[in-house]
């Protein structure tokens, strides 16, 4: 129904907004921290790489991943749960005629 897949849009529009806002903090976070704490730019890890060249190099693209893992599990789990999935479980074709879009 109409209503349906509105409040799906809704819902899950809000949820890509949480996950972009997530998104911008950590980015934004980077250079904020440069700028304010010494040690994220002068501190020394394995090999003599900064806290700050490390979460460059590999942190963000880790975050990146997980977060996208994350948003496309919560987005697929939120549309399945307020949509229904329309496929029966065993794999075979659908019985309800709105759910194969024959309903008039």
């Amino acid at each position: 129904m109409p209503t349906d897949v509105d409040a799906a849009f809704r819902t899950l529009r809000r949820v890509a907004v949480g996950h972009f806002m997530v998104f911008l903090g950590v980015v934004v976070a980077v250079p904020v921290l440069t700028l304010t704490v010494d040690w994220w730019s002068e501190g020394r890890l394995i090999g003599g790489m900064t806290p700050s060249f490390v979460m460059a190099a590999v942190g963000l693209y880790v975050f990146f991943f997980l977060l996208a893992i994350a948003a496309s599990t919560l987005s697929n789990a939120v549309e399945d749960r307020m949509l229904g999935d329309p496929e029966p479980p065993d794999g075979g074709p659908t019985t309800h005629a709105e759910q194969r879009g024959d309903s008039p």
